[in-house]
């Protein structure tokens, strides 16, 4: 089979329909949870910064957080709306390469982000005497740079590695963005090195996290489990509730995803999973959080809105 030239090369992403009905729907959703999307974390991170009450390890992790799932969505989405309006739906190798780059850099840094949320709850609920000598404030600087540092310098290596693949002369991409396992399927010769690797990274760096969270947890049940009063055990359990959903919904699609053999996979269900923890999942974890948060509720109701409301009767005093 012919390959084509990497230098002068451009994929063609296939996962919008043609249909003209089907691309209006398609970019009024996609447009609307980039928008739900930016003003629910950018509200959270504001809340958190102007709230003294809530500059803890907790709430500073969930700014890191919110940033994240801009930052992750804006790697896909923007993409996805000009390709929905746009005859020419290419992308350049380079333009490929560093979106692949940026979204699993991302994708990475929230998994370990996830995990120290996790292991910011076990010291509060289990350790809780020596809280703040676990979760000091450098403890939590220290934490945060390593994880966005060393998942960047890791998808580097993994992006460099998958482009040294082989691509054939159909380079037609079934899915909505550059994302690896979409990428393997048009690849020519033996890939089962760069499967392994696959595996290898993902299992590294998802199932280690996630064996992390879930021995946090039990840990954490054991000692909820405990509390003698029920009050007690309701509040604890409360302070996880979010964190466990988030969890379950990120670390769960990721798992579907690329820890599934190359062999059984399906191009419209890869899609799907996808645009669940690359669009869908950074639009949630902010309301996920606030929902059932009354700090940042009463931060919102007391701060915020009291803001906009007094900024509009000055407004109507003005003219």
């Amino acid at each position: 089979m012919e390959l084509f030239n990497h230098s002068s090369s451009r994929f063609i992403l296939l996962g919008l329909s043609t249909v003209l009905y089907l691309k209006v729907i398609a970019f009024i959703t996609f447009l609307v949870i980039y928008l739900i999307t930016l003003f629910s974390n950018l509200l959270l991170i504001i809340v958190v910064m102007i709230n003294s009450k809530l500059h803890t390890p907790m709430y500073f992790f969930l700014t890191n957080l919110s940033m994240i799932d801009i930052c992750f969505s804006t790697t896909v989405i923007p993409k996805i709306l000009i390709n929905t309006l746009a005859k020419d739906r290419s992308i350049s190798l380079l333009e490929c390469a560093v979106q692949m780059h940026f979204h699993l850099a991302l994708g990475s840094t929230e998994c370990f982000i996830l995990a120290v949320m996790a292991y910011d709850r076990f010291a509060a609920i289990c350790k809780p005497l020596h809280y703040n000598t676990i979760m000091s404030r450098k403890t939590c600087t220290n934490l945060a740079a390593a994880s966005w540092i060393s998942s960047f310098i890791v998808s580097n290596l993994v992006v460099i590695y998958t482009f040294q693949m082989s691509f054939c002369h159909n380079h037609h991409v079934n899915h909505y963005f550059c994302e690896f396992p979409p990428l393997l399927k048009i690849a020519c010769g033996d890939t089962w090195l760069h499967e392994l690797m696959n595996y290898i990274f993902t299992s590294i760096i998802v199932s280690l996290f996630f064996v992390f969270i879930l021995t946090s947890y039990i840990q954490i049940l054991s000692s909820i489990l405990k509390i003698r009063s029920s009050h007690g055990r309701y509040k604890a359990l409360s302070t996880c509730a979010s964190h466990i959903i988030v969890v379950t919904f990120f670390y769960g699609t990721i798992m579907i995803l690329y820890l599934r053999p190359h062999s059984s996979s399906s191009p419209d269900i890869d899609k799907s999973v996808s645009l669940i923890y690359s669009a869908v999942t950074p639009m949630l974890n902010p309301i996920i959080y606030s929902v059932r948060n009354k700090d940042v509720k009463d931060t919102v109701e007391n701060n915020l809105v009291k803001e906009v409301l007094q900024s509009n009767a000055f407004l109507q005093k003005s003219y």
